[in-house]
């Protein structure tokens, strides 16, 4: 399935700066509300189903050999007609 990216924005930021997104979209999550993005001149607003699949995805990307690049991905995903998917169950996901 082919994908379309509705919005991107990527830059430094500081640990306590991604803190505060991180918090702003868990209280919207928590209220049930629409998720708005906005970054210059792009803006986009976006309705999470009551039951979105939550992925989290820890990674290392480079060389084997030498040193390469570390991230922590988080990804909400539901279908845009509101139907509940597949997702698969790796066990109790644990954040410490």
């Amino acid at each position: 399935m082919p994908e379309e990216v509705l919005f991107q924005s990527e830059g430094f930021q500081s640990r306590e700066e991604i803190a505060s997104y991180l918090r702003r979209v868990a209280d919207k999550l928590d209220a049930g509300g629409d998720i708005t993005l906005t970054a210059g001149e792009q803006s986009v607003t976006m309705t999470p189903s009551a039951q979105p699949t939550f992925e989290v995805k820890a990674e290392r990307e480079g060389p084997t050999d030498s040193p390469g690049e570390l991230s922590i991905e988080f990804e909400i995903e539901w279908a845009e007609d509101g139907e509940a998917g597949n997702a698969e169950s790796g066990g109790g996901l644990e954040i410490e």
